[in-house]
């Protein structure tokens, strides 16, 4: 694949807005590449910047002969998982979710949610 293959992707991009020391400003990154970010000062630079961050390290890879992660899709999950707890801890959430009248997979996923 080529550069331009690769951009076509859904890669995942998280941005947050910033207000510290450093002033306002827009920091963002790709989720699937690791180190593959960038700041703006607004949203729409920060999209074009993290663009141009992003064929540069698809480019660099590529010339290193290195893998490129590609995005996941939710297609590559169920939506369940199994997760293994303590008796008490089990005890403690069926009873909190018998009070708030929901399924204790309810209250797990709000929990998680939050």
């Amino acid at each position: 694949m080529e550069v331009k293959d690769y951009m076509k992707l859904p890669y995942t991009r998280l941005v947050q807005e910033m207000n510290d020391e450093s002033g306002h400003y827009f920091y963002g990154r790709i989720l699937e590449l690791d180190g593959c970010q960038s700041t703006s000062d607004t949203l729409e630079e920060l999209y074009e910047s993290l663009n141009e961050a992003m064929e540069g390290y698809i480019e660099t890879k590529i010339e290193n002969n290195l893998s490129i992660p590609i995005p996941e899709t939710p297609n590559n999950y169920s939506g369940k998982f199994v997760v293994r707890l303590p008796k008490s801890l089990h005890q403690r959430l069926a009873i909190e979710a018998e009070k708030e009248g929901v399924s204790l997979n309810q209250l797990a996923l709000y929990k998680l949610a939050l």
